[in-house]
């Protein structure tokens, strides 16, 4: 099965939630199609048109929307009043706003994180979860990412992100801090390197050059984010998600898992589906990238099984 590529936005908008924030947002697809949200990755990355190809435009219909701080949404890369519970509480409020009252929940990376979090607090409101790249917000999964354990796969790649790093200080928090700086070039340049740092080992695609890859979305407010939930444990207590599986056990879970997906560690989906009874874990030839072939053809049967 290919995906649909035509573009069906039927409606576009801004949603002031709290806290001075206004979230964008669009529908795509059948306005009286399968209800689903969409939920991006990053923190802070935003949708782009690119996440609407697994999306039959005839059959879903389908909310996107970008989280607070991020690409479209304003203030642009705002930290302030930004937490986990303040997304899930968003996510009510575009629901209600939109007039949704279940859906099924698709998300990747840290959108897979926040759809497991948002089931947990509203499992009412959740028809099924199409998940990938499981990142479960646990300090297994931050020590991997950000705290070296990824030089033994990407020696070369680590040493250009931790070498702007002053001995003596934690690389998140010192990004965060530049990313932060009244100078614009500072800002921009610690933005880059975080978010190039992700991009060179973000797909199995040819391993495209990251440089290009950064063209495509918002890095900037990623990269702020991103250093900004992962300073703060994702606003949660350790392994929060996995603490209360209980909650969303039955719920109808596809994991969509790539091998070589050294982001998000294929140990995180495995350890997931072991703690729920209706879940089915797909395991791709692929990277983290939800656009790595396998993982894509993975993401479209498996939405259009859970669904059906």
């Amino acid at each position: 099965m290919t995906a649909i590529k035509s573009d069906k936005t039927y409606k576009t908008g801004y949603l002031d939630v709290s806290d001075g924030h206004s979230l964008y947002y669009e529908l795509y697809g059948n306005p009286n199609g399968i209800p689903v949200l969409f939920l991006h990755g990053g923190p802070g990355a935003g949708f782009s048109e690119k996440d609407k190809q697994f999306f039959d435009e005839s059959v879903y219909n389908v909310i996107f929307f970008d989280q607070r701080g991020a690409s479209r949404s304003k203030p642009f890369g705002s930290i302030e009043n930004n937490t986990t519970q303040d997304l899930v509480s968003d996510i009510n409020k575009i629901l209600d706003s939109l007039r949704f009252d279940k859906v099924f929940v698709f998300g990747g990376s840290w959108g897979s994180s926040l759809a497991l979090v948002y089931a947990i607090h509203h499992p009412e409101r959740v028809k099924g979860l199409i998940i990938r790249g499981i990142w479960l917000a646990n300090k297994y999964g931050l020590d991997h990412y950000m705290n070296g354990g990824i030089v033994e796969f990407f020696p070369d790649v680590w040493e250009r992100f931790a070498k702007l790093v002053p001995e003596g200080k934690k690389p998140v928090d010192y990004y965060l801090d530049r990313m932060l700086s009244d100078d614009k070039e500072i800002s921009d340049k610690y933005a880059y390197e975080w978010a190039y740092y992700e991009m060179s080992f973000y797909t199995i695609n040819k391993m495209e050059d990251p440089a290009e890859i950064l063209k495509t979305f918002s890095y900037k407010s990623m990269a702020i984010l991103e250093a900004y939930y992962i300073k703060n444990n994702c606003f949660s207590h350790e392994d929060f998600i996995m603490n209360n599986i209980d909650k969303i056990t039955n719920i109808k879970v596809s994991i969509i898992q790539g091998r070589y997906d050294f982001i998000c560690p294929p140990a995180m989906a495995f350890r997931l589906h072991a703690s729920l009874n209706n879940s089915r874990l797909n395991i791709t030839n692929a990277g983290h990238a939800s656009t790595d072939h396998d993982t894509k053809e993975t993401l479209i049967s498996e939405l259009r099984r859970i669904t059906s």
